[in-house]
């Protein structure tokens, strides 16, 4: 059992207005083998979560707490928490020109692991997980996401996943612009990751149809950088009926 806990995060971004604080005071556990959805309006800092738990340079962290095991994640750098267990599946995934999928996954699993994963069983490994996402062989062989649609960008986020079998898995709307076949297929290699490593998952979503296929245990809404409101799945119902109008401020009339 692993256990990543954030504890009262704030976080700040620099923009051209100065510095603006976007998560403020975000306290929140997740075990080994849990599934967390975030949901919130745009804007409300999910993604800024996200990246803050990753090491993006571009936020500041001004006061809180993130450990692994106790250990201080804030004080890891970037390759330090992929080695500690933490991945990250982005939003929008770059493209790493020059770069094939294959070497860039054993690159990764040798970093991760510490040791190259054997060719034979690697080979085997990686075409059996990219069969089970509907990838074409010949993808192995392409630049990272050079080329890709955003549905192949997401497959491959999530075959990343699968081989390299992280302890927690943060996942920055992984739905966002994926057919209903590809919604699926992505949903079936997010739960078989999971079900294989225990993995826990943290799923940040605006919509609530990528929870039919990935079953949270918990879903906390996010506005203006806090935790509005927590609860079980049947709060993703709630809000798929109402919305997020009841957590904004209410406008009064002159």
């Amino acid at each position: 059992m692993s256990t990543l806990e954030i504890k009262d995060l704030h976080v700040t971004v620099e923009t051209e207005q100065g510095t603006k604080e976007i998560l403020r005071g975000v306290t929140l556990t997740i075990e080994s083998g849990q599934t967390h959805a975030i949901m919130g309006p745009n804007g409300s800092g999910k993604s800024t979560l996200a990246y803050s738990i990753a090491g993006h340079p571009k936020y500041t962290v001004t006061s809180g707490t993130v450990t692994l095991d106790g250990e201080d994640v804030l004080e890891m750098s970037v390759d330090e928490r992929a080695r500690a267990g933490l991945f990250l599946a982005m939003q929008y995934p770059v493209e790493v020109p020059g770069v094939t999928v294959s070497n860039f996954l054993r690159t990764a699993k040798t970093a991760v692991s510490g040791e190259a994963p054997k060719l034979r069983t690697w080979v085997k490994d990686v075409k059996g997980a990219m069969e089970n996402l509907r990838m074409d062989a010949a993808f192995a062989e392409r630049n990272v996401n050079e080329g890709f649609s955003g549905g192949e960008k997401k497959r491959h986020e999530i075959l990343q996943m699968e081989l390299l079998r992280p302890k927690f898995a943060v996942l920055d709307e992984t739905d966002s612009g994926l057919d209903v076949d590809a919604l699926r297929v992505v949903s079936e290699g997010v739960n078989r990751a999971k079900e294989s490593t225990g993995a826990g998952v943290l799923l940040i979503t605006h919509y609530t149809r990528i929870l039919r296929y990935i079953q949270p245990d918990f879903v906390h809404v996010f506005v203006d950088g806090r935790i509005a409101e927590e609860g079980g799945p049947e709060l993703a119902e709630r809000l798929e009926a109402e919305g997020y109008d009841r957590f904004q401020p209410a406008v009064t009339e002159a």
